[in-house]
């Protein structure tokens, strides 16, 4: 009954993309289903759990920068714009806005599809009406 919900979102926060999985499951997974949907822009924000050399360098291929911070465990630091990375917080505002919906936020449904499925529900109207 644990999930984490991965999404991508554009410079207001909107969500443009949502993927859910099992919430024991690396964010890398989350990370390589939403690589192909990305749109065409200049930066990615990410948090630390999206922190991987194939990840940055597939970013690099398409010809985005990435604010990911490196994790702790790292052997060589990673720079990423700090004034730039403040900026997720509009991430983290959407991800509270969509579980002010209690169907959301409680989890009701058992099955991955109709929770998805409750959520894109969500994030259509708080965001896209």
């Amino acid at each position: 009954m644990n999930t984490k919900l991965h999404a991508i979102c554009d410079s207001q926060g909107r969500p443009i993309d949502l993927f859910v999985t099992a919430g024991q499951v690396s964010d890398y997974i989350g990370a390589r289903a939403l690589l192909s949907g990305l749109p065409n822009v200049k930066w990615l924000l990410g948090d630390r759990g999206y922190d991987a050399d194939w990840f940055r360098e597939a970013l690099q291929d398409k010809g985005i920068r990435a604010c990911i911070p490196g994790r702790k465990k790292r052997k060589t630091p990673i720079k990423y714009d700090k004034r730039r990375y403040k900026r997720r917080n509009r991430i983290e505002i959407m991800f509270g806005r969509l579980k002010d919906w209690r169907r959301v936020a409680t989890r009701y449904d058992r099955c991955p599809k109709v929770f998805l499925s409750a959520i894109a529900l969500a994030a259509l109207v708080i965001y896209w009406l």
